[in-house]
């Protein structure tokens, strides 16, 4: 049994002051106390709070950040990204994924995230190396520290109506038995604190058929295994799915899938009144990913009146744009600011503090998408937190829950000083213990592969 203690911190909805927390040594939290000196000589770790989950990433494009950043005759949409993307897809081995993947969950750690969901569609189409490919992510989170939640993802079109592939899609593609094969080969390696889930990409990208077997497939395994699926990101998007099924996306989904608790509709960008409200209706976590949303020029999802109807969501960052659970929380906040030009927007019905708020939903909703006991600092749950620093400038004037106000919206220094993932401290002092080796390796690659395509120009 572990003791840690903590001079104050962010305990469900309440701001508590001189905090003990006991801790097994299966990670989970047995007790938790305040108003506790603690004994002579222990030290005493600054304002805690439960750490972030991170509910949406494609690890590789890590590599990828910023060098779409260019606009070459013609339209400049997602869909161009996407192409360029593709190209990049194209460099990556085993070895490349977990490089890449564990620079990018030290980062995610560094900036607050105790675990991730890997929405893992790279599995190189040939059956040994897609299984190679997911170890290399396995292998990358048990590098790290971090938690895992693995995504493999099932991805067989071009478009609705079962459309043949694209060319650059083959990196992609499963049939759906070999698909259900890899999900039994996964489970077992999938333990402790890493847990395996179910991925459809999109309906474009899975014909309706295809459905039915991967679900029944993944509750063989885990009743309880997370369902995640992209969906109404994008306007042509909406308006492919109404050529097909005369219906939208998410309104199809939700007429013709079991969405219930367990599944996480990432982005639902541009959904209408009867779909928000059936998403609610349903408790299905809705993933937004708003530093990516914006890079892409996605658009806006109507969380403002998601959450008035009891909505729930969770944050990822998704291409990695940025690796940041304040900006994406930050960005979230603000996108509702301007569009309804007024403050405070994603606030509490009886009013509150917005950042803490936002954190608070943001932490269980999370935990609800990736299926890990964590999301709040209570017994029975796992001891993800992350402790700040009180002594840095954006928290002189603070105090309570002012404390997450100012962490989400004042500055831009990181002042996490130290994360816990299952019990085990994996940031101390602002730095991971594999930081230097798994950055320099990264470096090296994504250099290398960045020459590589600039000479393949």
């Amino acid at each position: 049994m572990q003791k840690h203690y903590f001079s104050e911190g962010l305990v469900g909805g309440d701001w508590l002051f001189d905090i003990c927390i006991d801790v097994a040594s299966d990670g989970l939290i047995t007790k938790l106390e305040s108003g506790v000196t603690p004994p002579a000589g222990v030290r005493q770790h600054s304002a805690v709070l439960p750490a972030m989950p991170n509910l949406h990433s494609h690890a590789f494009q890590r590599g990828f950040a910023g060098l779409a950043e260019f606009r070459e005759a013609g339209a400049s949409d997602f869909w161009s990204w996407r192409s360029a993307m593709y190209h990049f897809a194209r460099h990556m081995t085993p070895k490349a994924a977990e490089v890449i993947a564990s620079a990018l969950y030290v980062e995610m750690l560094k900036a607050g995230y105790s675990a991730v969901g890997e929405f893992h569609y790279l599995h190189n189409a040939d059956q040994d190396q897609s299984l190679a490919m997911s170890e290399a992510i396995i292998g990358a989170a048990e590098k790290t520290g971090i938690a895992l939640t693995h995504l493999p993802v099932l991805y067989q079109a071009s478009d609705f109506g079962g459309e043949e592939p694209l060319s650059g899609q083959a990196p992609f593609l499963h049939t759906t038995d070999d698909f259900c094969r890899l999900l039994q080969v996964l489970k077992p390696r999938l333990t402790g604190r890493h847990r395996l889930g179910l991925t459809f990409h999109s309906l474009r990208a899975v014909p309706e058929e295809s459905f039915a077997s991967a679900i029944d497939a993944i509750e063989t395994l885990d009743m309880k295994a997370p369902i995640h699926i992209h969906i109404a990101e994008q306007t042509r998007e909406v308006n492919a799915c109404m050529d097909w099924a005369d219906m939208r996306p998410v309104e199809w989904l939700l007429k013709n899938q079991p969405v219930d608790e367990r599944w996480c509709l990432v982005h639902a960008t541009h959904v209408v009144e009867e779909e928000w409200r059936g998403m609610a209706d349903r408790g299905c976590v809705v993933g937004l990913c708003p530093t990516t949303e914006a890079n892409l020029g996605d658009g806006l999802f109507p969380a403002h009146e998601f959450l008035k109807v009891g909505g729930r969501f969770g944050i990822g960052s998704d291409s990695h744009i940025s690796v940041d659970a304040r900006e994406e929380l930050r960005l979230l906040e603000y996108g509702q600011r301007l569009a309804r030009q007024a403050r405070t927007v994603l606030t509490a019905r009886e009013g509150g503090h917005t950042g803490e708020h936002l954190w608070r939903q943001a932490a269980v909703g999370g935990a609800q998408a990736l299926a890990q006991p964590i999301g709040e600092l209570a017994v029975g749950k796992r001891a993800d937190l992350i402790v700040l620093d009180r002594r840095a400038p954006m928290f002189a004037g603070s105090a309570y829950s002012q404390i997450v106000d100012s962490f989400i919206f004042a500055g831009q220094p990181n002042p996490i000083t130290d994360v816990m993932v299952a019990g085990q401290w994996v940031i101390t002092d602002g730095k991971h213990a594999r930081e230097e080796e798994v950055f320099a390796e990264y470096s090296e690659l994504v250099g290398r592969i960045s020459r590589s395509m600039e000479e393949g120009a």
